[in-house]
Parts: structure tokens; C-alpha cells; sequence
């Protein structure tokens, strides 16, 4: 049987281990339920497993056996296991059971998927003249997970560097259910997070000019980075500011002592990354200065842009076609400005990365995207992720 036949007959273990994830989302490095709950699927399969020491993270290693000619290749495949702070609104029978946790991005389909492939690899073992790397990642989402799997040796696992690596991320919206589409070089934006605390001196609301409000400097900041933007950088340079947390006040005729607000920053380049750090800290200080206050303002680089090998989106899109045909693969024209941590990896290990629509209904335009309370995702494209995830592997071990 080919692996897609193999992967369809698994379809319903996939989409059972999918929905009992989602009810269980676990956020951030620390995931034991859903390590454990891993574990369990993975038991049984001709596999070498670790566990991550700094996080909830497992490395599972399958060991080719067939011979091969000189050093065997090694291919990585990974899935990020982590869930969002979001409180679940989708009314799914299998909905969130863990309050103000969700599965919001679809990692509980990439976890489901990578065993998937693991049960599909382990069955093939035999084919393999090289060995494969399954890394199930914790804290995607903002935790750099893929920074400590890479500091606990993941690259390392089968005893010698990684040759390939390849991961995918579902959408629940911006592309048709069951498509597979990436591009070559830049793919996804590098990210960074801007954090400011503006220190005034509070007093009553009726009489601001006895007091300094950090409000209004803190909400003038806000805009100011906006307008930095559309003038210090090149509009074919793309950069994202966006003001995701603004905090101030008890009430409303009280002005505070200080307001705060944190920003993510994105950017395709590195370099213009930092050039944003650096302004926007500046920029910050002199605007609280300029009204008498002062600024505590702090710039985190967070992740590096995800940036395709461009043999390995070859190697991808070829595979896609041959094992689905031409019309469940497509070229993405632009890069997104997402981020990825998967980032960090493709920076060490020649490889690529790829989105797979899991729309529920015929209109992605109107779906509820990635992160959205209301996300849903259809798991009848388990088996085909899984499937692909497996092929790559097997093609690059076989050939």
C-alpha cells in the first residue's frame, strides 16, 4: 500500500487523538498532559524517545533498516504541541475542558499529524536507509520551544546532524481545505516584542494639570510608532507594529501613576528588525520626556524569519503533486507576516516549510482565523499532513 493508503486507513485514530487534544490545551514549555497523552500513541512504535529536560518536549527517533551506501541521512519532522491563552467559542462537542486555554492555532493537528507520520514511518522502517527525527515541540506560541529543543540536542538525536527538516501549519482560514501551499525564500515574517511602562505621577481627573498622565504619552506613543513607521521604512520593506495589550487606571477620574502597553513587531529581515527595536525604544524615551515623564521600555528579538531552502520547496511541491496531484498545491505569492519558531531550525538544517488549509466549509475568506476564539479546523486533513509529512522523509531516505 502507498503511504497516503496507509495514512487514509489511519484517519480516524488521527481525528479520535486530535479531539481529545483540543480538549486538554496546555500553554507555553510546561505540557505534561499532553506529553503523556503523546507518549501513550507513540507506545508500541520501534521508536528511541527522550524527554526534554527544560520542557515538556519528546524526541522520538526511528531508525532506518535499510542499509545504504556510506553515512546515512537524517530527516527532521516536527510538531508544535503548546495551545493560546484564548476562552474556546467554537461550541464544538470535543470543545476546550481547560478554562481560558485553546487549541486556537491548530497544534493539536500538527501533534495529531506528526504521530501520524510516525506510525506510517515506523511501518515502512524496513524501506529506510537513514533515520528520522520526530520532534514534538512545546511553546511555539511566544516561548521560543524551539530554542530549548535545539539547546537539549534535538538536531542531534539520531547521534549525528540533521540533513532535512520539514514541518507544516494548518490554517482555518486563508486557504481552501486540504491545500498544501509555500514559496521559496522568505516565507514568514521574523517577530520581536516591544514592552513600555510610562511612569507619571497620578492625581484627580478633573485637575490634570497637577498631575502627569501617563495615559495620554502612552496612547501618543501608540500612534507615534505607527507613524514611524509609514517614515523610516521602506514600504517595500515591510514592517507590522501592532499594540496587542494597552493597561492603565482603577477608574475613570483617577489618573494613574503609570500606564503600560506591549507591542509585537514584524519585519522579513533581521537587520530592519533590530533598525525597528532601535527607533521605537528611542523614540519611546523621547516622547516621555518631551511631557515630563520618564519610560521604561524594553525590546525582546524573538524570532528569526522562516526562510525556505529553495531546493527543499522544490523537493516539497514535487512531492505534493506526485502524491496528490497538481491542483493541492500552490504557490504562496507573498510572505506572511506570522512568525514561526520552526524558524530557528531552518537557519541550522536545509528544509522547508508549508501551510495546509483546514477550513471547515467552502469559504476561507470567511472563516474565523488561526487565534480566534471562534477557529475551527477540519480534521479530515489529517491523513493527507500526515502523509506528506512521511513521503518527504521516505523520499529523502529511499532515494
Amino acid at each position: 500500500m502507498s503511504l497516503r493508503a496507509d495514512a487514509a486507513a489511519l484517519q480516524d485514530d488521527l481525528v479520535a487523538l486530535r479531539r481529545e487534544l483540543h480538549q486538554i490545551p496546555e500553554i507555553g514549555l510546561d505540557l505534561p498532559r499532553t506529553q503523556e497523552r503523546v507518549l501513550a500513541a507513540l507506545d508500541g512504535l520501534p521508536l528511541e524517545i527522550s524527554t526534554g529536560s527544560a520542557l515538556s518536549s519528546i524526541t522520538a527517533v526511528l531508525r532506518g533498516g535499510r542499509s545504504g551506501n556510506g553515512v546515512r541521512p537524517v530527516v527532521l519532522l516536527r510538531g508544535d504541541m503548546d495551545a493560546l491563552p484564548v476562552a474556546e467559542q467554537t461550541g464544538e462537542p470535543f470543545t476546550s475542558r481547560h478554562e481560558g486555554a485553546m487549541h486556537a492555532c491548530g497544534h493539536d493537528l500538527h501533534t495529531a499529524g506528526l504521530v501520524g507520520a510516525a506510525r506510517l514511518l515506523s511501518a515502512h522502517r524496513d524501506e529506510l536507509a537513514g533515520d528520522v527525527v520526530f520532534m514534538f515541540q512545546p511553546g511555539e506560541e511566544g516561548f521560543d520551544g524551539a530554542g530549548h529543543m535545539l539547546a537539549e540536542g534535538v538536531l542531534t538525536a539520531a547521534g549525528r546532524p540533521a540533513d532535512y527538516a520539514y514541518g507544516l501549519h494548518v490554517t482555518s482560514s486563508l486557504f481552501p481545505r486540504g491545500v498544501f501551499t509555500s514559496r521559496p525564500g522568505r516565507f514568514m515574517a521574523a517577530s520581536a516584542g516591544l514592552f513600555v511602562r510610562v511612569v507619571g505621577a497620578g492625581g484627580h481627573g478633573a485637575r490634570p494639570h497637577d498631575a502627569l498622565d501617563p495615559v495620554t504619552v502612552a496612547a501618543e506613543m501608540v500612534g507615534a510608532l505607527q507613524t514611524m513607521v509609514t517614515r523610516r521604512f521602506d514600504v517595500a520593506d515591510p514592517v507590522v507594529i501592532t499594540v496587542g495589550v494597552f493597561k492603565a487606571g482603577t477608574k475613570r477620574n483617577i489618573i494613574p501613576d503609570d500606564a503600560m502597553f506591549e507591542a509585537t513587531i514584524r519585519s522579513f529581515d533581521s537587520t530592519t528588525r533590530d533598525r525597528v527595536g532601535e527607533l521605537a525604544v528611542r523614540l519611546c524615551h523621547k516622547l516621555a520626556e518631551a511631557h515630563g515623564l520618564t519610560a521604561e521600555v524594553q525590546f525582546d528579538g524573538e524570532y528569526p524569519a522562516t526562510v525556505n531552502h529553495a531546493a527543499e520547496y522544490e523537493f516539497v511541491a514535487e512531492t505534493v503533486r506526485g502524491v496528490f496531484g497538481e491542483e493541492r498545491f500552490t504557490l504562496l505569492d507573498n510572505p506572511l507576516t506570522g512568525s514561526e519558531d520552526f524558524s530557528r531550525v531552518l537557519e541550522k538544517v536545509p528544509g522547508a516549510y508549508m501551510f495546509l488549509g483546514a477550513c471547515v466549509g467552502d469559504d476561507p475568506g470567511g472563516a474565523a482565523p488561526n487565534h480566534s476564539p471562534r477557529a475551527t479546523f477540519d480534521d479530515s486533513v489529517l491523513g493527507d499532513g500526515a502523509a506528506v509529512l512521511a513521503e518527504l522523509a521516505r523520499r529523502r531516505l529511499t532515494g
